[in-house]
């Protein structure tokens, strides 16, 4: 039964008020870091990816990834709500669906945040290697890429990727607020680069390069979906700064859905641009493709300004994702399951200043060592299981506590959770086997480290009783 313990919900609301984070968001803060977090790489890296395996039917992989993530964020929106809680789904599956399962999403948001970072650290390396290129600066090859990510070239380590991850740790340290003004302006520049390629490239359409459609059929289309899943994550880290927002209740489900809304239509419109300026065939090997369409267009002027919105725009990501890291670990470590130094709160910055030292290392490490393709996947595995997870554990919580205060109710229940599961079951399952297994690893390392260390240390487990 010990497995099963919960966390009572009352006492998770008065615990959080002693945290000693300070709250510092409103909505207009919250919907920019769910932008901030969601338009990156997915926009500017993973779209070429996407195009080779669905054509110009891109556009319809867009519109599945957001029903899917749509559904999602009115769960996600549901419990935010109602527990204005660090952790995220780590939280609410504790309340709801018991302490082992509360683990496993735990350990499974480690590895989204964590990999997601590093990802787009790497997407960020790229674009700004093309950016130095063009004033005629190149790093020496050993330092340009993880090994083996560059057929052809002898590459040893990501430099730029490691060193930006590091800034940006470094940035998240010092404080909320100053991350908070440093990601609305970055964000505010990143949208007005995207409606810059929106205005100019809509005029260099070739219908001739959307036909046809689908060259893949629509198996095309759903892989494609599961690629460009990654190009949506971020509007669930906008629950993890649930302690740190002034209304909570009102606010965070503002931030999840507007956030999550406004992107889908700038993904999908844009991918629409990018298959019709250049057939999508020829965006193999290109690692910048929104600049390869502009390039082109003929509009090299045009390019330019984007490769240097691409740069700003996932800083960004790796900001709200690492910040999403800390979040949930800082909660993990509150309830005992991990080490106090990750729930550790520094007196002047009143942030978790060891802790996220600590992950940004990691973060920079991984993203200096480790190919992008690889990393892409492994993400988009442990986040669509998360969605799978809080979908069920809004089922579970209307029918065990439903007169429990809701400010926002998800619709449809149960069937909106329960499209949510089936749209994030089906995108798994087009992902590859050696996803699938190193997925299954990384649960199994995490069980390992709950029996071995987290079960006996938990808070609950010294109360001896659901807290």
């Amino acid at each position: 039964m010990s497995l099963m313990r919960k966390k009572n919900v009352h006492g998770m609301l008065e615990t959080s008020k002693k945290s000693g984070l300070r709250k510092e968001l409103g909505a207009f803060d919250l919907t920019m870091l769910g932008i901030g977090a969601i338009i990156g790489t997915g926009i500017f890296v993973l779209t070429g990816t996407g195009a080779l395996v669905a054509g110009p039917g891109l556009m319809l992989s867009f519109v599945i990834g957001a029903f899917a993530c749509g559904f999602a964020a009115l769960c996600y929106a549901e419990f935010a709500s109602m527990l204005p809680v660090s952790g995220s789904v780590y939280t609410y599956a504790y309340a709801t669906l018991g302490e082992l399962i509360a683990w496993i999403i735990g350990w499974d948001l480690m590895l989204e945040y964590l990999l997601a970072s590093s990802a787009v650290s790497v997407g960020w390396s790229g674009y700004f290697q093309n950016l130095l290129a063009g004033f005629g600066v190149t790093l020496p090859d050993a330092l340009t890429a993880a090994y083996g990510a560059r057929p052809g070239m002898h590459t040893l380590f990501n430099l730029p990727a490691f060193m930006i991850a590091l800034a940006i740790t470094a940035l998240l340290a010092f404080g909320i607020r100053e991350s908070k003004r440093f990601n609305n302006i970055v964000v505010a520049v990143k949208i007005a680069v995207v409606l810059l390629f929106i205005a100019l490239g809509v005029w260099h359409i070739k219908p001739a390069n959307w036909h046809p459609l689908l060259p893949y059929g629509m198996g095309g289309v759903f892989h494609g979906a599961a690629i460009v899943f990654f190009s949506f994550l971020g509007f669930d880290a906008v629950t993890c700064a649930a302690e740190e927002v002034k209304n909570p209740g009102r606010d965070i489900p503002r931030g999840v859905i507007g956030s999550l809304a406004i992107c889908s239509v700038l993904y999908v419109v844009v991918s629409a641009i990018m298959t019709g300026i250049v057939p999508f065939a020829q965006y193999a090997g290109v690692d910048h493709p929104v600049s390869k369409a502009l390039e082109v267009a003929g509009l090299d002027w045009v390019a330019g300004i984007v490769n240097l919105g691409a740069i700003l725009g996932m800083t960004t990501v790796i900001l709200v994702m690492t910040y999403g890291q800390t979040r949930i670990t800082f909660a993990m470590s509150r309830d005992g399951l991990l080490p106090k130094v990750f729930s550790e709160v520094h007196p002047k910055y009143q942030t978790p200043y060891r802790a996220t030292w600590i992950i940004g290392i990691v973060i920079a490490l991984i993203g200096g060592l480790v190919p992008l393709g690889t990393l892409a996947e492994l993400v988009n595995i442990g986040t669509l299981a998360a969605f799978s997870l809080i979908a069920i554990a809004v089922i579970v919580l209307r029918k065990q506590q439903p007169d429990l205060p809701r400010k926002f109710l998800c619709p449809g229940v149960p069937w909106i959770p329960a499209l949510a599961i089936l749209f994030c079951v089906f995108l798994m399952a087009q992902l590859g086997s050696l996803t699938w297994t190193c997925f299954l690893i990384w649960l199994c390392i995490g069980l390992l480290v709950y029996f071995g260390y987290a079960r006996s240390r938990a808070l609950l487990a010294n109360a001896g009783a659901r807290a």
